[in-house]
C-alpha cells in the first residue's frame, strides 16, 4: 500500500510538473503586446486598476485615443477608465461591461455607438487584440463565442499554445521580461499621443446599399442597456468627433430613435466639434481619424462639464481616499506629458 502511495504521489506530481511547464510555455508563446501592438495590452491593465470609477467607457479607439481620464480629473474631480481595445464590436462591449460589474459598478457606463455599423467578427487578429489578455470568467467564455470567425477554433483561446506554437523561433527579450507582469501604455486606458497631422483630403463619402444596423447589434445594445438597468448604472451614448469613417445621417437617425425611446442621453460630438472647439488642423495625430492630445483635452473637458452638470456626477478632488491616488496619478500623467511635448503642467 505504502508503494502505491508513492507512485500515486510520483505520477500525481509529474503531472502537475506537466500543467504548470504546459501554462508556462503558453504563457510565454503568447504575444505581449507592449512595444509592437500594444493596444493589445489595454484590457489587462485594467484588472490592477478595478474599482471606484465613477465612469466607465466602452468602444474601439474612438474611446482610448479620444477621451482623457485625467483631464476629467483635474476639471472635474471625475473618476473614469477607458476598457476600450482596437475593433471592440458591441458584443465585446457588452462582454466588458459585464465582466466590469464582476469588480465594480460605476455610475455611469459610455459607449460609442461607432461599433454599431459592424454586424460580423472583423477579423481573428483584431478577436486576438481584445481577447487574449482578458482574465477567465464566463463573460471571457461569451466573448470569444460571440467573436470567433469561421476559421478560428475555441481551444485555441483556451490554449494559446494551439495558436502561438510557431512562435519559438521568434521569441525576443520582451517575450521573457513581461511573462509575468504587463507595462502601463496608458493613463487609464487612454493612450496618449502627442503628434500633429493636420486633417487634409478625406476618402469620398460612399453611398451604401443599406444604412440599417444589423440586428446582432441592435440587439446588443439592448442587451447592454438591460445590463446597465439591472445594475443600476446610467447607459450614455456617445459618437466622438472623427472625421473618417464617416458617421451618416442614417445612422445618427437610429441612435436618435433607440435613445429617445428609452430616456438614453446620447451626445453626437461629430456636430459639436465647432463648440467643443476643435481644430482639425491642431488637434489630430492622423489627419482627423482620431484627436492627439490637445484635442482629446479638449473634449474630455467638453464632456466633463455634461457628465457633471447634466449626469451629477460628484467630484472626488477632496475625497479622503480618493483624492491622493488620483492626485498621484495626475502628477505622472503630466510628467508623461511633459517629457514628450517639453510643456509644463
Amino acid at each position: 500500500m505504502k508503494r502505491e502511495g508513492r507512485t500515486a504521489l510520483s505520477v500525481g506530481g509529474v503531472l502537475i510538473a506537466f500543467g504548470m511547464a504546459f501554462i508556462l510555455i503558453s504563457e510565454l508563446l503568447q504575444p505581449k503586446y507592449m512595444t509592437e501592438l500594444e493596444e493589445g495590452s489595454f484590457i489587462s491593465q485594467y484588472y490592477r486598476e478595478a474599482g471606484g470609477h465613477d465612469v466607465i467607457f466602452l468602444g474601439d479607439c474612438e474611446v482610448y485615443a479620444n477621451y482623457s481620464p485625467m483631464e476629467l480629473y483635474r476639471d472635474y474631480g471625475i473618476t473614469a477608465y477607458i476598457r476600450g481595445t482596437p475593433q471592440q464590436l458591441v458584443w465585446m462591449s457588452y462582454y466588458i461591461a459585464e465582466e466590469t460589474f464582476q469588480y465594480e459598478t460605476p455610475r455611469v457606463l459610455v459607449f460609442n455607438v461607432n461599433a454599431m455599423r459592424y454586424s460580423e467578427p472583423v477579423s481573428e487578429a483584431y478577436n486576438r487584440l481584445t481577447i487574449d489578455q482578458m482574465r477567465w470568467s464566463p463573460s471571457k467564455t461569451g466573448i470569444i463565442l460571440a467573436s470567433m470567425t469561421e476559421e478560428e477554433q475555441f481551444l485555441s483561446y483556451v490554449f494559446p499554445i494551439l495558436r502561438y506554437h510557431s512562435r519559438f523561433d521568434k521569441l525576443t527579450q520582451e517575450d521573457f521580461t513581461y511573462l509575468f507582469r504587463v507595462r502601463d501604455n496608458t493613463c487609464n486606458g487612454f493612450q496618449l499621443h502627442t503628434e500633429t497631422v493636420p486633417a487634409g483630403t478625406l476618402p469620398a463619402k460612399r453611398i451604401l446599399p443599406d444604412y440599417q444596423f444589423g440586428d446582432i447589434c441592435c440587439e446588443y445594445l439592448d442587451k447592454l442597456r438591460l445590463l446597465c438597468e439591472e445594475k443600476g448604472t446610467e447607459l450614455v451614448l456617445v459618437k466622438a468627433p472623427s472625421l473618417y469613417p464617416y458617421w451618416y445621417e442614417e445612422y445618427d437617425v437610429q441612435i436618435r430613435k433607440y435613445a429617445a425611446k428609452y430616456g438614453i442621453s446620447y451626445y453626437n460630438f461629430v456636430e459639436q466639434s465647432d463648440e467643443i472647439g476643435l481644430d482639425f488642423s491642431k488637434d489630430t495625430y492622423d489627419g482627423g481619424y482620431h484627436l492627439n492630445l490637445q484635442g482629446a483635452g479638449k473634449l474630455s473637458r467638453y464632456f466633463g462639464r455634461i457628465l457633471k452638470e447634466e449626469h451629477g456626477l460628484p467630484d472626488r478632488r477632496l475625497d479622503a481616499e480618493i483624492a491622493p491616488v488620483y492626485d498621484k496619478k495626475l502628477q505622472e500623467y503630466d510628467r508623461i506629458v511633459e517629457e514628450r511635448t517639453g510643456d509644463k503642467r
